[in-house]
């Protein structure tokens, strides 16, 4: 799976088509630049340019998003995690480990809260354990396993 990178700018500089090309890949990834440029008023090679572009730069991804659980994963978790420390520190080592799929730091009860998908309890259970646990500077961990998956949009516009 392709990696997100962080964006250090919150606010990218995008023009109103770069705008609307999103907000089409939004509604349907699947969408061909053919279909895009009709709609955008751009050439298939201008729109293929500009995805590309949003693509390399971190702005946006196109991806299969699915539903672990109908995908055969046993076990999809959140995981908060409370550091002594620094939490950069912990949050790019957690990033460097395949099984969890999303690292945020945050503010309120937790400093950091990681997903995972898990194939099994057992899994869970020792990348949790033997692995997070282990990392130093990590004080405690507090799991939360999603009983069902009710509702997963990534559309929420551009701005």
């Amino acid at each position: 799976m392709t990696e997100r990178k962080p964006v250090e700018s919150r606010s990218p500089n995008l023009d109103d088509t770069s705008k609307q090309i999103i907000e089409l890949l939004q509604d349907d990834g699947r969408l061909s630049y053919s279909a895009i440029a009709k709609q955008v008023g751009l050439s298939e090679a201008a729109v293929r340019h500009r995805v590309q572009k949003l693509i390399e730069s971190g702005v946006m991804q196109v991806v299969a998003v699915t539903d672990p659980m109908q995908m055969g994963f046993a076990r999809q978790a959140m995981i908060g995690i409370k550091v002594a420390g620094n939490v950069r520190e912990v949050a790019a080592e957690l990033a460097t480990m395949d099984k969890l799929d999303y690292i945020v730091i945050t503010t309120g009860r937790f400093d950091i809260l990681a997903e995972i998908v898990a194939e099994s309890d057992d899994e869970l259970l020792d990348i949790v354990s033997a692995q997070i646990s282990a990392i130093d500077k990590v004080v405690t961990t507090e799991t939360f396993v999603y009983l069902r998956l009710e509702k997963q949009t990534y559309a929420w516009g551009v701005r």
